[in-house]
């Protein structure tokens, strides 16, 4: 079972509202389709969009679906990216009104994006402090589970809590369990750490089916260089929380 919730719970008055942030890099083709989508779910008010170095058109097509768009000069990876937009969300927050609700939604979705409004009830009503999406199979997917199964062992034998889709990156969650979670582990490890850092601190974690569609990665070359890619980055934030980990424990015996 998740740990019990920290802090109090999010305001559940009209006034709640919630920011789609999107990191994106050459999603030209989608991005129109998942910003509308987007902008469809219930309590949204803003859509951003964060080019993170594209090459394409990127910027241009989500501004004239109805994104905020901010763009990185260079690609910076998604962990910046969130970073980003969750600043940017921040900055256009107000006193009188409570923090924005964080929706992190791929920017390959397209039509299927609307389909992430559940995520938004759990975080909303105070039962969980984030929640993430849990996809049906998706077409042409290749993988074999290695990462995925990496990443749940690793949050099960840190946490106690094992997730079913440990990599999914659509999540919402409250304005301090983000700030909780920061720094971001970099590259494809963002999730496992997020999930690790936010649970280790007493935060819940929800998981909601959602039916939603993006890009697979086939058993191609390309497909398995990513996985390989998500392998080491997984690997890489596990063993950067074991090892803070260990120092705290040490740190504390020593002041006992």
């Amino acid at each position: 079972m998740p740990p019990r919730r920290r802090g109090e719970t999010p305001a559940t008055t009209p006034q709640q509202r919630v920011a789609v942030v999107i990191p994106a890099k050459d999603e030209s083709r989608r991005i129109a389709a998942t910003v509308r989508a987007a902008r469809a779910i219930p309590h949204v008010d803003l859509v951003l969009v964060v080019d993170d170095g594209s090459e394409d058109a990127t910027q241009h097509v989500a501004r004239e679906a109805g994104a905020v768009v901010v763009r990185h000069s260079h690609n910076r990876g998604k962990a910046a990216a969130m970073e980003t937009g969750a600043a940017v969300v921040a900055m256009r927050d107000t006193e009188d009104r409570p923090a924005r609700l964080l929706l992190f939604l791929d920017g390959d979705l397209g039509e299927s994006a609307v389909n992430a409004a559940p995520l938004v009830p759990p975080v909303l009503e105070g039962a969980a402090d984030v929640s993430i999406a849990l996809l049906p199979p998706q077409p042409g997917a290749g993988g074999r589970g290695i990462v995925v199964g990496l990443a749940r062992r690793s949050i099960q034998s840190m946490t106690g809590w094992t997730p079913t889709q440990p990599l999914s990156g659509m999540r919402c969650l409250t304005r301090e369990a983000f700030e909780a979670a920061t720094p971001l582990a970099r590259g494809w490890g963002v999730e496992t750490g997020m999930t690790i850092d936010l649970l280790s601190k007493g935060f819940v974690a929800v998981e909601v089916p959602c039916d939603l569609r993006h890009r697979a990665s086939g058993t191609d070359l390309r497909g398995q260089m990513h996985r390989a890619a998500q392998y080491r980055d997984v690997l890489l934030a596990v063993n950067a929380r074991r090892v803070r980990g260990a120092v705290r424990g040490v740190t504390r015996r020593a002041q006992g």
